[in-house]
């Protein structure tokens, strides 16, 4: 029913149901509202201006059928089920925009969004937080629609957005040379040196500062470049090919490619953009697209360098077509040409070849520890996290595999013996993770925190470019110990190393995932739902990783669940079976079950909810994971108790 501003006499009875409307599932605590709304007064006083308002606020709304339209519910004031708020609405078509990666479904929320949230609340503090949030996330969608079009070649449309984002923030540089770039790529060289020289005015006026060095640089190129210049075009074309491949958009990046290749006239420069579009082909798991780019860069590689990324992307090639014998061979002949004559990228790209190779032939730890003996004397410098990292990453299928996760334990304390025969600290810490997250899952408490923390000990000393999944780990662990200001303290360092990690899209998987599950130990689902919104806008950016990023659908499931959001909760559990579906793990097919439980608690449907839950348990229980078996058998007697209080009722169906 819409109500008229005329109806509101007074602002704070307005704004009791802008709070309400805002909280997640539309309830909140009266003590929390009277913080919010008069946080001067003692709880006495506050009390008093919440009944008055309240009692304003339901004459202005009215009723609905005879019913209150803020309804009472013990301590909870709540609005009524199938409210609609536009707000909730922004967040559904920000999160079916992501999903699809349509350039269309973009424009939507975009325009939803209007003004921002309450103009005209702009100097209320409790609108501050929700306000500032909303921002950020719409201009990430800004920044992703932008992205897409550009990479989709459509040039106009991709300037339009971005000049959203220097209209929403005239000092953000990195927007200004964005719309540079869209402007030279569509040929509107005058407007690009417009947009430069606003830029230049801009920062001097405000700051007192030049634009950075490397925005100076692309000025003095889209400059000196002429509208026939194909050299231009290519190298601008390459860096958004280059873009859309950090962000996860392998479709996107062929295209742009593909522009590069058009107006490329050096043999050196086509032959590396082959190589990339061939990457990009591979990154979509289509072999025989990426064949021709191999065979067209073959005949142009300038050096041995190139020669062994080329070899690298081959045994990838082979892998793709199920021929590992051949994929092996190639990627032990690229990590030989990376030693030689490569830079640490390659290095790390062909150990990253032989590791996912051991992993789909079953012979991943024997491929691991091998690789760790021969670090002996090695210096990995930069290529530790990359290293690392992705081993971490696939650790995962052996802690949460069946038939592989019982002797983990065993492996990791034979992994760091060889590592400290070797002398490899970044393989150290890597064991000592590894041997910590298996101790987590079976509630070894104390000896988990002291692997993890010598994990990280031996992470730190490699500077900010280090690895952020022990620090993950201890966040988890102190979620479920209760220590919540150590679990928050752990994700700041964590989100720290994700900034710069060149793995970002394992790193954020995890980090979300992680600080949405201490968030819900915390039982604030606000926390939660917030987190997960960072998730879907970390994997637009950066790509996603699936594994790391599992435990985010149980605990986003059941974050929706607690909040009314019925298709949220649906949402992670078809997410969460889409996943589990993919690998024989009783683990992940307990966080499917999970997901599904929480889901069917959202429906109201609590026998349903009660066999999930305690399907989930089973599974755990399987793989020897304690703590979440513990957790999922809590959760099936929460329900049935709920169950017995609704029999006792007199409401159990006949």
């Amino acid at each position: 029913m819409p109500v008229v501003p005329e109806s509101w006499s007074q602002r704070k009875p307005a704004a009791l149901v802008k709070l309400l409307a805002l909280a997640p599932g539309h309830r909140l605590r009266r003590e929390q509202i009277m913080e919010a709304l008069w946080p001067e007064l003692d709880q006495r006083a506050a009390g008093a201006n919440l009944r008055k308002a309240l009692h304003s606020a339901r004459r202005s709304l009215g009723t609905h059928e005879g019913n209150e339209l803020i309804v009472s519910v013990g301590d909870l004031l709540c609005l009524p089920d199938g409210t609609s708020v536009d707000v909730a609405d922004y967040w559904s078509l920000v999160a079916v925009a992501r999903r699809s990666r349509e350039p269309d479904a973009y424009q939507v929320p975009i325009e939803v969004y209007r003004d921002g949230l309450l103009p005209e609340d702009l100097y209320e503090d409790w609108a501050a937080a929700p306000r500032e949030e909303l921002r950020l996330d719409w201009l990430g969608v800004v920044e992703e629609f932008a992205a897409l079009l550009e990479a989709r070649g459509e040039l106009n449309r991709a300037a339009r957005a971005v000049q959203q984002l220097v209209a929403a923030d005239p000092l953000r540089e990195d927007a200004h040379a964005w719309l540079m770039r869209l402007y030279a790529l569509a040929g509107r060289r005058d407007e690009a040196r417009r947009q430069y020289a606003r830029l230049r005015e801009l920062l001097d006026v405000e700051l007192g500062v030049e634009p950075r060095p490397e925005t100076q640089r692309q000025f003095e190129e889209i400059n000196s470049g002429q509208t026939s210049d194909p050299k231009l075009t290519t190298d601008l074309w390459e860096r958004v090919g280059d873009l859309r491949v950090q962000s996860g958009d392998p479709a996107g990046a062929v295209k742009a490619f593909g522009q590069a290749l058009a107006d490329s006239a050096d043999p050196a420069e086509a032959g590396r953009i082959h190589r990339k579009c061939a990457s990009a082909w591979l990154m979509q798991h289509l072999p025989d697209e990426a064949e021709p780019h191999l065979a067209a860069a073959d005949g142009l590689a300038p050096d041995q360098a190139e020669h062994g990324r080329l070899v690298c992307l081959r045994a990838n090639l082979a892998w793709e077509r199920g021929d590992f014998a051949t994929a092996r061979r190639l990627a032990e002949r690229a990590h030989a040409i990376a030693r030689a004559d490569g830079d640490s990228a390659d290095v790390a790209a062909a150990l990253e070849a032989l590791a996912f190779i051991a992993h789909v032939q079953g012979d991943w730890r024997p491929g691991l520890q091998a690789q760790i003996e021969g670090l002996a004397g090695v210096a990995l410098g930069v290529r530790v996290a990359r290293f690392c990292d992705f081993n971490h990453c696939l650790s995962q299928y052996q802690l949460y595999g069946d038939g592989l996760a019982g002797d983990v334990e065993e492996y990791a304390r034979e992994t760091l013996a060889i590592a400290e025969r070797a002398d490899a600290i970044p393989a150290q810490a890597f064991a000592w993770c590894l041997l910590g997250e298996s101790l987590l899952l079976r509630a070894q408490w104390d000896e988990a925190e002291a692997c993890l923390e010598r994990s990280c000990e031996l992470y730190a000393p490699l500077g900010s470019r280090s690895v952020a999944l022990p620090w993950l780990r201890r966040a988890e662990l102190a979620a479920c110990g209760g220590a919540h200001d150590d679990a928050a303290i752990y994700l700041k360092r964590a989100a720290a190393i994700a900034t710069v990690t060149p793995m970002a899209r394992h790193a954020w998987a995890r980090l979300h995932a992680t600080a949405a599950f201490a968030a819900l130990e915390r039982d604030r689902p606000e926390e939660v739902l917030r987190a997960v919104r960072a998730t879907q806008s970390a994997a637009a950016r950066y790509g996603d990783c699936p594994t790391c990023s599992a435990l985010l659908h149980p605990v986003g499931a059941q974050a929706c669940a607690l909040v009314g959001d019925r298709e949220g909760a649906h949402a992670h559990a078809a997410a969460a079976a889409q996943f589990a579906g993919s690998f024989a793990s009783s683990a992940w097919s307990a966080m499917a079950e999970s997901a599904a439980a929480s889901a069917a608690v959202a429906d109201g449907d609590l026998y349903a909810a009660r066999e999930r839950f305690e399907s989930a348990a089973a599974l755990y229980a399987e793989v020897g994971h304690s703590f979440w078996a513990d957790r999922a058998t809590a959760q099936a007697n929460s329900v049935r108790d709920g169950l017995e209080r609704r029999n006792v009722q007199g409401t159990r169906p006949s």
